[in-house]
């Protein structure tokens, strides 16, 4: 069994520890959020933006980077919702993913990621929904 990390789960620490030493020094988390999502390209870039639009049009969440991705704070700071682009880990899909302070539970089992690949209006609504939920 290999108990090293990878490059990219290395990078993504590293992203980490920066993002902390940034927030602590009063930086600019959103424009941080933003320029993030303004890296990435295909796929991941449309997917970003479209959650960072929906997250904006309809939650009362606030941006930052988490682990080097687009993530959405709740008003203490906790990370409710974050995106994971399929380049960053060499996946075949992004991740949209919900954090404990998402208000989701349904009974004893529930999603807390999803696997995507596109955004359709349908899937769009749904969406929303879910973050408004998470949100409630």
């Amino acid at each position: 069994m290999n108990t090293t990390f990878s490059k990219e789960e290395k990078a993504a620490m590293r992203a980490a520890a920066a993002e902390a030493k940034a927030a602590q020094q009063g930086a600019d988390l959103e424009a941080a959020c933003l320029a993030a999502i303004a890296e990435m390209t295909g796929t991941d870039k449309e997917l970003a933006e479209t959650l960072h639009h929906l997250v904006k049009t309809h939650t009362s969440l606030g941006a930052k980077t988490w682990y080097g991705m687009p993530a959405y704070t709740n008003t203490n700071g906790k990370v409710v919702v974050f995106f994971q682009g399929a380049t960053k880990f060499k996946t075949r899909y992004a991740t949209i993913g919900f954090q404990d302070d998402a208000n989701l539970d349904d009974g004893n089992f529930w999603p807390s990621s999803y696997a995507v690949k596109k955004l359709t209006a349908a899937d769009q609504k749904r969406l929303v929904a879910l973050l408004e939920k998470a949100v409630s």
